[in-house]
């Protein structure tokens, strides 16, 4: 059977909805690094382990440039002596996280060598960065000693990555399904399981899973501006944004990522689209899909939920790990 854990923007109410996911059966949960839009992803995680007992935790996925890479072998240290054995790290090149800061992803060989760092931080032994050497030098009682096995999880969606996956991490983490030369498989899922009498064009499920359909505008704007233009209302999504003045348009594009649809984004959101782009379906729908995605080879599925409230949050939770189990 696949792991069934979840995922949050990390925010105030974090703590809370994850102690609902541990309480539900969600074996892990994965929180996102986007400092334009979230709250501090460490903070967040130190919390979470303080309210819950035995879930997981972990970062999907940090920066790497964000932070230098003994600034995150310590925050590894300080959440491996809250909760050990709890925690796993994903890594990668950065989608929000760096684009809501008017940047592109990173190359592939700045993620392989900072990984490599990383790892020999956690080992306890000494590394040169900016030319300059450190360790982790921490005393007795300031960190776990060393060396820290704390997994790593490379996400990536290509071969680039796929290859720094297989030579440098524990696993690997995907948007697009399963990749069977990997053990440890994870795959990142969005949208509502519809109740009995639902349809997609129900005020619920298009405010659970709305907000998904408009993220596939972002990425592929980001990726290339004129290939929105096929997607349907693309033409006229990329005329409003291209109104906002270049140097902030990033702002703009990113605004509300994964938590509400902006006005802005609205009239691209054609409910008919949800079963295309998200896994919003009937239960009978998300169970096949799990299932197809287990023969691809994918061994954990992170479902992230969408609501307001917490009532909304342990409802999505809830009727998902129900339909993926």
């Amino acid at each position: 059977m696949p792991t069934i854990s979840c995922a949050f923007p990390p925010s105030i109410h974090t703590p809370a909805y994850a102690a609902i996911a541990e309480s539900l059966g969600y074996e892990r949960v994965w929180l996102y690094d986007s400092p334009a839009l979230y709250h501090d992803i460490w903070v967040t995680l130190a919390r979470v382990v303080e309210r819950t007992t035995r879930i997981g935790v972990g970062t999907a996925v940090l920066v790497p440039n964000n932070r230098h890479p003994l600034v995150t072998a310590s925050a590894i240290a300080t959440i491996e002596d809250l909760a050990p054995g709890r925690l796993a790290v994903a890594i990668g090149t950065g989608f929000t996280g760096r684009m809501a800061m008017g940047h592109k992803a990173l190359p592939w060989q700045f993620v392989r060598d900072y990984i490599e760092t990383l790892r020999a931080l956690l080992r306890g032994e000494a590394a040169e960065v900016d030319g300059k050497m450190v360790q982790m030098i921490h005393p007795d009682g300031f960190a776990p000693p060393r060396p820290l096995a704390t997994p790593i999880v490379v996400a990536a969606n290509g071969p680039k990555g796929f290859e720094v996956a297989r030579e440098l991490g524990d696993g690997v983490m995907t948007v697009t399904g399963g990749n069977p030369a990997f053990e440890w498989c994870s795959t990142l899922v969005f949208g509502t399981v519809l109740d009995p009498g639902e349809s997609v064009t129900d005020a619920r499920v298009i405010a659970a899973a709305g907000p998904a359909l408009t993220v596939v505008y972002h990425a592929m704007y980001e990726g290339d501006p004129s290939s929105v233009e096929g997607l349907p209302g693309g033409v006229e999504w990329r005329q409003r944004l291209e109104t906002v003045p270049e140097p902030i348009r990033h702002l703009a594009t990113h605004q509300d990522h994964l938590v509400k649809v902006t006005e802005r984004d609205a009239p691209v959101i054609d409910p008919n689209l949800l079963p295309a782009f998200t896994w919003t379906g009937t239960p009978s729908d998300v169970a096949a899909r799990v299932e197809a995605a287990v023969a691809s080879g994918v061994t954990e599925f992170i479902y992230q939920p969408i609501g307001d409230t917490p009532a909304e949050i342990e409802r999505e939770l809830r009727a998902f790990h129900g339909a993926a189990t």
